[in-house]
């Protein structure tokens, strides 16, 4: 058993046949590219795989979701990682800096994946289209992810945004909103 296969049965993450497998060809290209490009400060094996059961965990108390936006990808946490686990949705990851979203095309076409889409750009340039589901790790705070999000939410749109322990001080009582907290990650689910 792989240390990434323990953490997600240690957690008790129910994910597709294929995920490991992707997860683990992903992990390597990363290890590669994280050298020269500088990607994400995960910087050994064992980091990575704490970031993919981090950005994984959340399809435990997901619903069904058809078309997904990841705002600010950066090197695929969590867009990437929740497409390995949710194969029948289609994600949109959007990230502005070229030598991640270089990345991103590049695990894309190395792994064959038919349901992500890398766009190559500030979230603020996307054409606006509707998604049932967003999602943002590590890019702003609560306030400017929902001003972000806005062009691209209907009535009933699912946000999911990954937060520190900080997050009740970012959250405005009038949401729709919950907090799941697992380890080290607030998860702030919030429907529109």
């Amino acid at each position: 058993m792989t240390h990434l296969q323990s953490l997600i049965t240690t957690r008790t993450i129910s994910i597709p046949e294929s995920f490991l497998d992707k997860a683990e060809k992903y992990k390597e290209l990363l290890l590669k590219w994280n050298k020269t490009h500088n990607l994400t400060g995960a910087k050994t094996a064992a980091q990575i795989d704490e970031f993919i059961v981090d950005a994984v965990e959340p399809i435990t108390f997901l619903p069904p979701i058809h078309n997904a936006m990841d705002i600010g990808s950066g090197a695929g946490f969590p867009g990437m990682i929740l497409a390995f686990a949710l194969p029948s949705t289609h994600f949109t990851l959007v990230e502005p800096l070229q030598k991640r979203s270089s990345f991103l095309q590049f695990v894309v076409a190395s792994l064959g994946l038919t349901n992500v889409t890398v766009k190559s750009m500030r979230v603020e340039h996307l054409i606006p289209q509707e998604f049932d589901f967003i999602t943002s790790r590590a890019v702003t705070d609560t306030k400017m992810l929902l001003k972000l999000s806005k062009p691209f939410r209907t009535d009933g749109t699912l946000l999911l945004f990954y937060k520190g322990e900080k997050v009740y001080d970012e959250v405005d009582e009038t949401l729709n909103y919950r907090v799941i907290e697992k380890q080290n990650r607030h998860y702030l689910l919030i429907e529109s």
